[in-house]
C-alpha cells in the first residue's frame, strides 16, 4: 500500500537537483545545501542583487575582532608590565574621584575635620546654633554645648567638625574643647570626652561617660605626679580619648593630653602680650631649693628665693606651696630662651626706702642676730632690713671667734654707726659711744672734744750727779 501521507513525500525545490530516488539513502548534507541554495535564490530575487559569496557569520566576527584588538595593542610591550603592582592608593583614588560629579563635595566635608575652623554664629533655631563657615557652607552645634549664654548672631566661634549628614548636606559640628554625648559608634582617637571618676583602680581612675566605663591611667589624670587617684573619684573630668576597642569594650582616656593642648594654645597668647613690670596671676607648680616654679598662662616663670620677701627666707615651703594663688610681677623676659623671672616682694614697698630717717647715726635699737660670718655678724633691725657689725666693733679687745661674742637669733643691742641705703648696708657696733652720749633720733649728732691736761711736772733729783755739776761750780775742770 502506498505512503498516503504528503509530508513523506519527496519535495521538488526550483532550481534544485531531482529528488532522490523513492527508496534511497536520504543525505543530510544534499538536503541542508538545497536548502542554503534555494533560500539564497529568493533573496537575491527579492533584493534585485546576486547572492553573495557564502561566508560564515562567526569567520566573520572573529576576523574582526582580531583586527581591532591589532589595532588597539599596536606599539604595546608586554615586558613593561609589572604584574606584581600595587593598588592605587587612598590619596591617589581622591584625587581622581575628586572631578567626579557628588565624590567632590564628600571630599570637602572630610576635610573639613581636621584643625579648628572659625565660623560666624547665623541664628539659634530649635536645638542648634547655625554657624556660617565661609565658602557657601554651614554647620550646627548643639546649644546644650554652651554652659553660658548663647552667643548673638553675628560674633564668631572657634568649632571642630564632628560628622557629616548627607540627608541634610550639612556639617555637624561641636564647640573647641566640648564633649561628645559618647557612644561606641562615634567614639574614635582624638575626641573629647566628658565623665565622672567612679573609683580609683590599681595604676589608674575608673571613669564613667555616658554608661561607657573607660580607664584614665594615673601619668595621665594631671599635669603634675598624682600620688592618689581616689582625689579625683565623684570630680567631673574631661579628657581625651587615646585608645578605643568596641569589640572589646576597652576605652582609655587621657585628661593629661587635653590639658597639655589647652596649656599650648594658651602658651602662644601669653608670651604675646608678656612685658616686663608687668603684673600677672599665677599658680605654683612646683618648689626647688632655689626657688618656685610659677604658671601665669600657659607659661612657667622662677621665682627665687631672693625675689620672694624683703626679709631673709630660709625654706621655700615657708612661704609657698604647689598649688598656691599668687601675684607676681615680670622683672626679666628672655624671648630666646623663653625663660622669665617674676618677683614677689617687688608688690611691697622697699624697707630701704626709709632707712635714713628712721636710722639716723648714733641711734641704739635692739635687733636679732641673723648670720655669723667670719668677718662679722648680721644683725637684723627690721623684715628686710639687716645691718653688719664687723668684727672690729663686738669688742674692745682681740676676738678671735665670733661665736665667743654672738650667737645666731640672740638680741642684742647696737649703736648705727653708717647708713648706705643705695647699697642697702648699714653699718652697726656692739661698743659704746665714746665722750658724749649718743644723739637722739631728732638731734645732729657733735663731735666729741678730749678736755686739755697740764703736763705732768718731773720729780726732783735727791741724789746728786756723779761727775760734778757741769758750768754750774766752774766747770768739769775749773
Amino acid at each position: 500500500m502506498a505512503d498516503q501521507n504528503p509530508l513523506s513525500r519527496p519535495v521538488s525545490r526550483p532550481g534544485s537537483s531531482p529528488a532522490a530516488a523513492p527508496g534511497s539513502p536520504r543525505n543530510a548534507s544534499t538536503e541542508e545545501s538545497l536548502l542554503d541554495e534555494a533560500l539564497d535564490k529568493a533573496m537575491g530575487e527579492v533584493s534585485g542583487m546576486t547572492p553573495p559569496q557564502e561566508v560564515s557569520l562567526k569567520r566573520q566576527w572573529d576576523d574582526q575582532l582580531e583586527a581591532e584588538l591589532e589595532a588597539a595593542l599596536a606599539g604595546f610591550d608586554p615586558r613593561s608590565v609589572d604584574p606584581k603592582r600595587e593598588r592605587p592608593k587612598k590619596a591617589e583614588k581622591a584625587a581622581d574621584d575628586a572631578g567626579k560629579p557628588g565624590i567632590a563635595s564628600q571630599a570637602q566635608s572630610q576635610n573639613a575635620r581636621k584643625g579648628v575652623r572659625t565660623g560666624k554664629v547665623i541664628v539659634a533655631r530649635g536645638k542648634s546654633l547655625f554657624i556660617d563657615l565661609g565658602g557657601k557652607s554651614e554647620g550646627v552645634v548643639p546649644i546644650n554645648s554652651f554652659e553660658g549664654e548663647i552667643p548673638a548672631p553675628g560674633s564668631t566661634i572657634e568649632v571642630v567638625f564632628d560628622h557629616y549628614d548627607p540627608s541634610e548636606g550639612i556639617q555637624h559640628l561641636r564647640l573647641k574643647g566640648s564633649a561628645i554625648e559618647a557612644n561606641w559608634d562615634n567614639l574614635r582617637e582624638g575626641v573629647v570626652v566628658e565623665g565622672r571618676g567612679t573609683k580609683a583602680v590599681k595604676g589608674g581612675l575608673e571613669v564613667d561617660i555616658d554608661g561607657i566605663r573607660a580607664f584614665m591611667p594615673i601619668s595621665q589624670i594631671d599635669l603634675n605626679r598624682v600620688e592618689n587617684a581616689a582625689d579625683y573619684v565623684n570630680q567631673k573630668l574631661k579628657a581625651v580619648v587615646t585608645e578605643v576597642n568596641p569589640r572589646e569594650k576597652n576605652l582609655v582616656i587621657s585628661r593629661r593630653e587635653l590639658l597639655e593642648q589647652e596649656r599650648a594654645e594658651l602658651r602662644e597668647k601669653t608670651w604675646a602680650t608678656l612685658e616686663v613690670n608687668q603684673t600677672r596671676e599665677g599658680v605654683i607648680r612646683s618648689v626647688k631649693n632655689f626657688g618656685a616654679f610659677v604658671d601665669i598662662g600657659g607659661v612657667d616663670g622662677l621665682l627665687p628665693i631672693g625675689e620672694m620677701s624683703w626679709s631673709r627666707v630660709q625654706k621655700v615651703e615657708d612661704l609657698v606651696k604647689p598649688g598656691d594663688k599668687v601675684t607676681v610681677k615680670i622683672i626679666k623676659i628672655d624671648m630666646v630662651t623663653r625663660k622669665l623671672t617674676l618677683g614677689l616682694k617687688q608688690l611691697t614697698a622697699s624697707p630701704w626706702e626709709s632707712v635714713e630717717e628712721k636710722y639716723p647715726r648714733g641711734l641704739m635699737v635692739k635687733g636679732k642676730v641673723t648670720k655669723l660670718m667670719e668677718f662679722g655678724a648680721f644683725v637684723e633691725l627690721e623684715p628686710g632690713v639687716e645691718g653688719l657689725i664687723h668684727v672690729t666693733e663686738l669688742s674692745p679687745t682681740r676676738v678671735r671667734k665670733i661665736s665667743d661674742i654672738v650667737q645666731p637669733e640672740q638680741e642684742v643691742e647696737v649703736r648705727i654707726l653708717k647708713v648706705e641705703p643705695d647699697l642697702k648696708r648699714i653699718s652697726l657696733s656692739l661698743l659704746p659711744a665714746k665722750g658724749k652720749d649718743a644723739p637722739k633720733a631728732d638731734e645732729p649728732e657733735e663731735e666729741a672734744e678730749e678736755p686739755e691736761t697740764p703736763p705732768i711736772p718731773k720729780p726732783e733729783r735727791k741724789v746728786p750727779l756723779k761727775g760734778g755739776l757741769g758750768d754750774r761750780d766752774g766747770g768739769l775742770f775749773g
